[in-house]
């Protein structure tokens, strides 16, 4: 998830550059929309490791 999301960055950053600013745009609110997913996944992940939930026994 997080390297989709430094794709469609570079993507955007690119696009940018070139004066393309619609795909830019959109390309940033994918990435942006990536990133806060892939930060909401690994906030649960880390707080089920703190719990030890899904740890063998």
């Amino acid at each position: 998830m997080l390297k989709w999301a430094i794709i469609f960055a570079i993507i955007s950053l690119i696009a940018g550059v070139f004066g393309f600013t619609g795909v830019a745009a959109g390309a940033a609110s994918i990435a942006k929309l990536l990133f806060f997913i892939f930060l909401v996944i690994a906030v649960i992940f880390i707080v089920l490791a703190i719990l030890g939930i899904g740890a063998v026994s």
